[in-house]
């Protein structure tokens, strides 16, 4: 079944699951992808994660054409101020009723040897894939100028 729905702004997202009850439904606000310079071989999309459901879910895996590999990545502190960006392996848990926040310096969808630029006011699109909730496809905004509201790690870019 499908069910499409506009996401909480104005990014529209579509919803693949099954009418069984008691299934994860998945919300994404504020969403929005940046590079750290021009001509950047990676970008990263950050968004909020939303489970209106009465189940936990996990968000598995993301997909999208923008570039050769995509993957899930956080930020680990490596200590004396070092950061060090790696991969989630596992998933990313979205309590029933909860939340989770992708967001500069923590958690977000990595993608790596871009296929195209990701510009200013362009977007990519973005296929999320939750264990129970199905795949979520999500078009997200190119903001380079976006400033952080959460936590962020300086990637070289001025903020």
């Amino acid at each position: 079944m499908f069910r499409s729905f506009l996401a909480r702004g104005t990014f529209a997202a579509t919803l693949i699951f099954s009418p069984v009850a008691g299934l994860a439904e998945i919300v994404i606000t504020d969403p929005y992808a940046r590079v750290s310079r021009p001509n950047a071989p990676t970008g990263a999309a950050f968004m909020i994660i939303e489970n209106t459901g009465d189940s936990a879910d996990r968000l598995v895996a993301a997909r999208s054409d923008v570039a050769k590999r995509v993957e899930l990545h956080t930020h680990i502190d490596q200590g004396d101020g070092v950061m060090k960006m790696t991969e989630i392996e596992g998933g990313i848990d979205i309590a029933a009723g909860g939340s989770h926040a992708m967001q500069r310096g923590g958690d977000h969808v990595m993608f790596m040897g871009l296929n195209e630029a990701l510009e200013q006011g362009g977007s990519v699109t973005v296929t999320l894939v939750f264990q129970k909730a199905g795949e979520v496809t999500v078009t997200i905004p190119v903001d380079n100028d976006r400033k952080a509201k959460h936590g962020h790690m300086n990637h070289g870019e001025s903020n």
